[in-house]
């Protein structure tokens, strides 16, 4: 999978590669979907929600550019694939889901899983409406948001260290593009947010990000 559908479209970073080589993807699916798992596109995990395809995890994996000692914060936890590739590459990952049985299920996997993942111990996991961030440890060198909002959220720009970056899924439910948002400040201690569309132009449908009401958190919401 790695070799076919990750590295050959263009995720070069080694470390993402060797982490995407070491996560039992079938794990973080149903039972009745594990046959499927290596292949490249998203699959419904229950509630509604989706495990994104391979690639483009990798994509937005590697525009976080990790070196090792960032402390990352993950915006919809889902099934746990995104912050177990991540804690291959931190020792710091912070993750929040709002659905509370996709929670339970979730964090119940990643204790069976930790005897022979160890680093799984690193994920620290919330319940709760990440749209807010989670303030008790702020502040993050990166942020990774896993569903779409078609503006960036307040508190989680408040959360981001100087110089940190985000990777969302950026625009209106219908389409949106994957958005590397560095937050630049000058030697006079002015913000201002970069933006880099790291999917070169191509657009992309995330689930929508909602709140505790399942009401979208953009204006166009579904």
């Amino acid at each position: 999978m790695v070799e076919k559908q990750i590295a050959a479209r263009g995720v070069k970073d080694p470390r993402v590669l060797d982490a995407m080589r070491r996560i039992p993807r079938h794990r973080f699916m149903p039972t009745d979907s594990q046959a499927r798992a290596y292949g490249d596109h998203p699959m419904a995990i229950g509630y509604g929600q989706t495990i994104s395809q391979p690639y483009m995890v990798g994509l937005m994996t590697e525009a976080l550019e990790l070196h090792g000692d960032e402390r990352i914060l993950e915006i919809g936890t889902g099934s746990g694939y995104q912050s177990a590739i991540l804690s291959h590459l931190t020792n710091y990952v912070y993750t929040i889901e709002i659905i509370e049985p996709l929670f339970h299920e979730t964090d119940s996997l990643y204790d069976q899983l930790e005897t022979r993942y160890p680093g799984y111990k690193n994920i620290h996991r919330k319940l709760g409406d990440g749209f807010y961030g989670w303030e008790k440890y702020a502040p993050f060198d990166r942020i990774i948001v896993t569903c779409a909002v078609d503006h960036l959220p307040p508190p989680l720009i408040q959360q981001l260290t100087p110089n940190g970056i985000m990777v969302v899924p950026l625009g209106p439910p219908a389409r949106q593009y994957i958005m590397k948002v560095e937050r630049v400040t000058d030697e006079k201690g002015a913000v201002t947010l970069k933006r880099t569309d790291v999917y070169n132009g191509v657009s992309v449908k995330f689930i929508p990000f909602r709140n505790d009401q399942g009401k979208s958190y953009s204006s166009q919401g579904e």
